[in-house]
């Protein structure tokens, strides 16, 4: 019997002449992309890793702006589409020149099921809302689908584990024994990934949406590399080593390969060895896993030995993804967001002549003004500034609650305010019209804007989570961000602690809600959507697309951009659906 897939097929990177189609099959096979339309293939033999099964497909020779059908074949039988799928057809678009941007972006995504109870615990699933909605021919606000899925971290939780996953566990092993119900291993990771990836209307909207990837910490661990001290205690585990060797291997195979451009794939080490194992014997498949685990070891034990950030041309505008968790350095005194390495690598990209410049990073850049002095004195207190037996209160807390963003690393915060001040100014190249950070991670999504007379625009936008809500708890805390800004930079002063080189202020949020951001670049203006989803009377797995908040960006030629919220609104039943929005902005219009 032939092959099947387990995963995929996934549309990863496309260029203008180039496509990535990655897949998961259940026996080594040679994987072919036919295009429907004029029967042009390409192949690709699968390659082994701990006993799973994958290929990544490089479709070469395209036509800019060209739409195609295609199906993939497994030993020449086709197994996708699937058999009386209701979903439209897949497709390959390759960017032509001068096409509209159009960025969906998001992180923070748990997998579970999509029914009443799960709901009430975790929301609508944001992400699969809309791949519904695209699949029944709504394309909410905007008039056509997006171009690019940016998923901005914590696709899979290695450390807060499903029903599921955990009943997968139980069955391999104590799960009564350390690291418990979190995952220990590849063979555990490949299976979170089939429960994040395997549910019909996500494989459909992969299989034609190109998508790019970037960790975040659940990827690995909660705090992954938040300071040394709590690299010490997960070195002391009896687990985390087999766990960083997994989660970094198989994040490579699952997300960053497909990041990669032609050009950069092939020039990647462990794709290299690939190939050159696949030349060595053509007829056999390759079993990568010993490389595979001792390039996961060193990326770990030596950052700069590999670089998981990249960037892709958007047209006439730049997108830069910035790894913020595995390229820190945590010596005390000289702790940094990114290492030399990557902060120079980061330094050389971030440049001008472009229209929009768009810096995408897991971690806000920005956070709510009283977030960020909550963490710059945290960061100041954990490392000694007011004593031994206050850095040990510090540290616990930092790790308690996550004060570990951009924040508390104040001289790479700093480094790259630098960096960009020079972009918005016009001294590394012409200005852009908006320097745009996006992220995700906090679990609540907003709008800022840094106070500048001239330039470009720089704002910071956050869509954040997919689904998984953020606790009733923990949103005041959130809160915090606009309510106590000005008493705490009273408390930086007072402790010598040196305010940020910036000011900024929420132009919408923060919201709690599950969404989906979609970014529109075209005809001189820059929109924004959030989209969640409602049950609203229909079944639980059928929610209806809805509008969370909303942003329209006037940008002339000259850079002197006029920042018009049209709304930011909280799907209440009353205003939110998408269709009662369109008619309010086609009146107003």
């Amino acid at each position: 019997m032939a092959p099947s897939l387990v995963l995929g097929p996934m549309l990863r990177r496309t260029e203008p002449t180039s496509a990535a189609v990655w897949v998961e099959t259940d026996a080594a096979a040679t994987v072919t992309v036919r295009l429907t339309d004029d029967g042009a293939t390409w192949r690709a033999p699968t390659f082994a890793a701990h006993g799973h099964h994958y290929a990544l497909v490089e479709l070469t020779g395209l036509e800019p702006g060209r739409r195609a059908t295609y199906e993939v074949l497994l030993d020449d039988v086709v197994r996708w589409p699937e058999a009386d799928s209701p979903f439209p057809p897949s497709t390959v678009t390759t960017p032509g020149d001068g096409d509209p941007v159009r960025l969906a972006f998001g992180s923070c995504r748990t997998s579970v099921p999509h029914d009443a109870t799960h709901h009430l615990s975790h929301g609508v699933d944001a992400l699969r809302t809309y791949a519904l909605a695209l699949a029944d021919g709504e394309t909410g606000p905007f008039d056509a689908a997006p171009d690019l899925l940016l998923l901005l971290g914590d696709q899979v939780y290695a450390d807060a584990t499903s029903e599921a996953m955990q009943e997968f566990i139980a069955a391999r092993r104590d799960i009564t024994e350390e690291p418990g119900e979190e995952l220990a291993d590849y063979e555990e990771y490949a299976h979170l990934y089939r429960l994040a990836w395997g549910e019909p209307a996500l494989r459909w909207l992969w299989s034609w949406l190109p998508s790019l990837m970037i960790f975040d910490d659940h990827d690995v661990r909660d705090d992954w590399n938040t300071s040394a001290a709590w690299r010490a205690q997960m070195a002391a585990t009896s687990w985390w080593h087999g766990r960083i060797v997994a989660a970094l291997g198989s994040y490579w195979v699952h997300q960053h390969l497909g990041n990669l451009s032609p050009t950069e794939r092939a020039a990647d080490p462990l794709w290299r060895e690939l190939q050159r194992r696949q030349d060595t014997d053509p007829s056999a498949e390759v079993d990568l896993t010993d490389a595979l685990d001792a390039f996961a070891e060193r990326a770990d034990v030596e950052p700069a030995s590999y670089r998981w950030s990249y960037t892709k041309d958007l047209g006439r505008s730049r997108l830069v993804v910035v790894d913020s968790r595995a390229a820190r350095t945590l010596d005390p005194g000289e702790r940094a967001m990114l290492d030399r390495a990557e902060q120079d690598w980061l330094d050389e990209r971030l440049t001008g002549d472009v229209e929009h410049l768009l810096v995408a990073t897991s971690l806000p850049f920005l956070l709510p003004m009283g977030l960020h002095r909550v963490e710059a004195l945290s960061e100041a207190v954990a490392e000694g500034r007011f004593g031994r037996r206050a850095a040990r209160a510090g540290e616990k807390v930092r790790q308690e609650i996550d004060l570990e963003h951009w924040a508390a690393f104040g001289k790479s915060f700093d480094a790259v305010v630098g960096m960009v001040t020079e972009v918005a100014e016009g001294r590394r190249g012409g200005a852009p019209a908006s320097v745009l950070f996006l992220s995700g991670d906090v679990h609540f999504s907003y709008i800022t804007e840094v106070h500048r007379e001239s330039g470009s625009r720089i704002l910071q936008l956050v869509c954040s989570p997919i689904r998984n809500p953020l606790p009733g708890a923990l949103r005041a805390f959130a809160a915090l961000g606009s309510h106590a800004a000005r008493p705490l930079g009273t408390v930086l002063r007072l402790a010598g602690i040196a305010e940020p080189p910036w000011r900024w202020h929420g132009i919408a949020g923060p919201w709690f809600d599950n969404n989906l951001a979609v970014l529109e670049i075209a005809d001189g203006r820059l929109r924004t959507e959030w989209l969640g989803g409602r049950v609203a009377g229909g079944p639980e797995d059928r929610p209806g697309l809805q509008v969370v908040a909303n942003l329209e960006l006037d940008v002339p030629p000259a850079g002197t951009a006029h920042l018009r919220p049209l709304a930011a609104v909280h799907p209440d039943g009353r205003q939110g659906l998408v269709a009662r929005l369109r008619r309010r902005l086609t009146r107003r219009r």
